[in-house]
């Protein structure tokens, strides 16, 4: 986009590119216009939404729970909620890739709240009750004398104006969560919206929500980018005998293909792998874990105090029916339509309210008051299912810290793993945990002896606090040594870098270019775009692909402006032969050497990860 200046029309490598709505590219590109071609700016913006995400959970949670937090610390079930995000295996993992599905947790705790502040200020005030404008308790002392305050009862603060604001930034969420991930955007917040007031019997609200100024702000932040993007790609004439329709253009692809196919499996091409119902609800377990230890009882909690009618109880019911409803809609989605492992990242800070709200109410218990149930319920499932859990990690993970064997100086870690020797192989985000190996434990003799530590500190130690009723300070501690295993795991990732990227190999072939310069220097990748396409970020020249029209680029291919980058074999010995210099990028070196040594001598010029850069110089 920066080089292009074309913000509407997505490309890679010179291909039209139409899977995904424009804004984490527009976040990356505005970061990259200020701060330079870096990696570390392109990636900035997503980090920036992760801190906006910890604190959006925190101020929900103090909305929701503040009553039944500790009496000096309203703030305590907020607290542990954003703690839980912030030090959670699911939302450290998939901020390690530039994806956009954490950003579809903060707009959906964004819409929520505000959707709840709008319904609280539509609900009919009686004199001296006080309305929460910001969701937060506040105490004047106009409230505690019995009075009304000014700002109650003047004509600008009435019940349509106090929802105007509300049900704008709701709009302008929604339309940011299309722009993310398009249409989902509207499932999810809509889809919520519409089940809260119908279970609550309450749909009559609905045309209270100003819903012509929102709809007009919705379509003027969303809308252009769609119309420009249908009006520069329209329909084209299509291949016959693809299953593409005769004419397609961006809306057959980006709107049908993208959202009906896709959530159908009966996407084109099928580039994805598909994760099973029982596998997708284990992981999400895995992705809030370490305190997804409390969430039975915290489950538990919120489906009793949906069956509460007290009036006493309404912020419970509110609370337990917001995230009950919100967790349950975006994970029965997936469940029955196509999933991948991190789809239920919008569904997290649901869940991690729930354990805060819990973690909350166990905290309240020690200074007597609340249900006395919470600090046991917290203490039990610490005993018998963290401790075991974390003693059992931290032995294991002492063992190959203490016994793996020191990898060879100068030894690859490919070596030493099971590679599948395909990209097929990796559909799945997790794929490459399956080619560890004793023996590539070496390679991870610090990260494990730091995790192996932290989970003592996050089982044993955490649990020795919460026994002796220092509840606040084990919630602390189990967040501080899961700080450490995330530091530890970010360790290995850059350990593992080389099976997962190409800088090193990219950077090899750019000081190639620089210490001998060519004119026409030619880059290949051998395979598709994914098996090494960092190599375009990091040498900032487009690469041509062997065998590699396929998945990505497939669609974006058949448009008359596509570059020749596809190349065959025949063409690959032509230009191996040719007076250019060629960089070949490929995974099988020694068989790309002897099929073109015909045609010119192989040189190897970098080796990393499993994966070797040929040169014909």
């Amino acid at each position: 986009m920066l080089l292009r200046h074309d913000y509407v029309t997505p490309f890679i490598d010179g291909i039209r590119f139409f899977d995904k709505p424009p804004l984490m590219y527009w976040m990356a590109a505005g970061s990259m216009h200020f701060f330079g071609i870096h990696d570390w700016a392109a990636r900035l913006p997503l980090a920036l939404a992760v801190l906006a995400l910890i604190f959006s959970v925190y101020a929900l949670g103090i909305r929701l729970f503040a009553t039944i937090s500790p009496p000096s610390n309203p703030d305590r079930a907020g607290l542990y909620a954003a703690l839980a995000i912030a030090t959670s295996i699911g939302p450290y993992l998939y901020t390690r890739f530039y994806i956009p599905d954490i950003l579809l947790a903060l707009w959906m705790t964004l819409a929520v709240h505000l959707f709840l502040i709008a319904l609280e200020r539509l609900q009919p005030q009686t004199p001296g009750s006080h309305v929460p404008l910001t969701g937060s308790v506040i105490s004047t002392g106009a409230e505690r004398s019995g009075e009304t305050p000014a700002f109650l009862t003047s004509a600008p603060n009435s019940p349509k104006n106090r929802t105007r604001l509300p049900c704008l930034a709701f709009a302008a969420v929604m339309a940011l969560n299309v722009l993310t991930k398009g249409l989902i955007g509207l499932v999810f917040p809509i889809g919520f919206v519409i089940l809260y007031l119908a279970i609550t019997k309450q749909l009559r609200l609905l045309l209270k929500f100003h819903l012509l100024a929102s709809a007009a702000l919705f379509f003027a932040i969303a809308a252009p980018w769609h119309i420009l993007a249908a009006i520069r790609n329209p329909p084209i004439a299509m291949p016959t005998g693809l299953g593409l329709p005769a004419k397609a253009g961006w809306a057959w692809f980006y709107l049908y293909n993208e959202h009906i196919a896709r959530f159908l499996s009966k996407r084109i091409p099928h580039d994805y792998g598909l994760t099973p119902v029982w596998l997708f609800w284990i992981y999400l377990v895995l992705w809030i874990m370490p305190w997804a230890i409390f969430l039975p009882t915290a489950v538990t909690d919120q489906i009793r105090a949906l069956r509460t009618r007290a009036v006493a109880a309404a912020r419970a019911n509110e609370a337990a029916l917001s995230l009950m409803l919100w967790a349950l809609l975006v994970l029965g989605f997936f469940t029955l339509s196509n999933r991948q492992e991190y789809y239920s990242l919008p569904a997290l800070p649901a869940l991690a309210l729930m354990i805060g709200s819990l973690l909350a109410r166990a905290e309240c218990t020690t200074i007597g008051i609340a249900n006395p149930s919470a600090n046991r319920s917290a203490l039990k499932w610490h005993l018998y299912a963290l401790v075991p859990l974390t003693t059992l990690l931290a032995i294991v993970c002492g063992y190959y810290a203490a016994t793996a064997p020191h990898p060879p100086p100068g030894a690859d870690i490919v070596s030493l793993l099971t590679m599948a020797g395909s990209t097929e192989a990796y559909n799945l985000s997790l794929s490459h945990v399956s080619d560890l190996t004793g023996a590539a434990m070496g390679f991870f003799r610090g990260p494990l002896a730091a995790t192996a530590i932290g989970m003592l500190g996050i089982g044993l130690g955490s649990y020795l606090l919460r026994r002796a009723r220092r509840t606040y300070a084990a919630n602390l501690t189990l967040a501080a040594f899961m700080t450490v295993i995330l530091l530890a795991a970010h360790d290995g990732l850059v350990r593992f870098y080389p099976i997962l990227g190409s800088k090193g190999l990219a950077q090899a072939i750019t000081q190639a270019q620089q210490a001998t310069p060519h004119a026409d220097d030619l880059i290949l990748i051998d395979g598709e775009l994914t098996a090494g396409s960092s190599l375009i970020f990091y040498t900032g020249q487009q690469v041509h692909l062997i065998n590699g029209r396929l998945n990505g680029l497939w669609y974006g291919s058949f448009w008359p402006d596509s570059p020749p980058i596809f190349e065959t074999e025949d063409s690959l010995r032509q230009l191996w032969a040719s007076p250019r210099r060629i960089f070949l990028f490929t995974y099988d070196p020694a068989a790309r050497t002897r099929d073109l040594a015909p045609y010119g001598a192989a040189h190897t010029l970098a080796s990393q990860g499993g994966k070797t850069v040929l040169t014909n110089h």
